[in-house]
């Protein structure tokens, strides 16, 4: 129950920054685009990681690095693509849509006693961003649900290399290679105006997101199955709807209280039903079936090995 609440406070410890970060973002919007502001922290955040964590090449193996690749690759395009959905959707809509993605991987690889949390959490959200009531972009649509589609990845990338590699080694690979690739999807051009404010605002905003946020949530999947981290995402919306209560005095209605309420209920039922067990960690981690991470199994062996003495 300690590992189940330590990784609840940590996945709810970076939504909060990453609902914060996002707020804080916003302004940048007009001096670099949402592209633009992405590729800043991303890039920030590697060089912070780079600095203080030193990866070495022998630390890691080929499965491991080819791992953090990928989770590289999937955390720029959720950053990029959710901020280009939220330049043309509401909020509510696009946090919608993009939840599919962790909603998703919670249906899919919850145990079969919280396959039913994934389904008060979905009404949860319905509830909160109300799509219904606004108008929807097609092209904005379709950010939003890729945006979906690489949390999906992520969530299930950041476990696997959490288990693969010690400590945020991991972290301090992928993140560089999101800054390069969301770079590349900004384009050269938007750094146009970039100037020593920007940079320094860039930096902070790099600590609150990606750096804390990422960090807990790498440590949270190393509690929690992925279906239960899946399902305390959906904290995310209610997180958003109380930001907006308490900093932009946006009184929520009826229908976003009862959807707090739904996805709170869903969050605790899978906090209690989502800790990691040992057959998770000795099979790689992942609640997965046919991936065996090579130093999970190793670390497990190791232990039985000790225990046997």
């Amino acid at each position: 129950m300690a590992t189940n609440r330590a990784g609840a406070a940590m996945a709810v410890g970076s939504i909060l920054c990453v609902q914060f970060g996002l707020a804080a973002s916003v302004p940048l919007f007009d001096d670099l685009g949402p592209a633009g502001v992405a590729a800043l922290r991303l890039g920030w955040g590697g060089l912070i990681l780079l600095v203080l964590i030193r990866p070495r090449p022998a630390q890691f193996t080929r499965r491991a690095l080819l791992a953090c690749v990928g989770l590289g690759v999937a955390t720029a395009g959720l950053t990029s693509l959710f901020m280009a959905a939220v330049s043309r959707l509401p909020m509510g809509t696009a946090t919608a849509l993009e939840f599919l993605g962790p909603l998703g991987v919670a249906v899919v690889r919850g145990r079969r006693t919280a396959k039913a949390w994934p389904i008060v959490a979905a009404a949860g959200v319905v509830l909160l961003t109300e799509p219904w009531r606004q108008g929807v972009d097609v092209v904005g649509v379709g950010y939003a649900l890729g945006a979906g589609a690489c949390w999906a990845a992520y969530i299930l990338l950041t476990q696997f290399v959490g288990d693969e590699v010690s400590g945020l080694r991991g972290l301090a690979v992928s993140m560089p290679v999101a800054g390069v690739v969301a770079a590349v999807i900004a384009g050269p051009g938007v750094f146009a105006d970039l100037d020593w404010r920007l940079a320094l605002a860039g930096l902070g905003l790099a600590v609150l997101v990606p750096v804390i946020p990422f960090s807990l949530e790498l440590l949270a999947l190393r509690r929690l199955t992925a279906g239960a981290f899946g399902v305390l995402m959906s904290l995310e919306p209610a997180a958003a709807l109380l930001i907006g209560l308490l900093v932009l005095r946006q009184v929520p209605g009826p229908a976003a209280v009862a959807g707090i309420a739904l996805v709170v209920a869903a969050s605790i039922g899978a906090q209690r039903s989502g800790a990691r067990t040992e057959s998770d960690t000795e099979r790689g981690g992942v609640d997965t079936e046919g991936i065996e991470p090579a130093e999970g199994a190793k670390a497990a062996e190791e232990r039985r090995t000790v225990s046997a003495q």
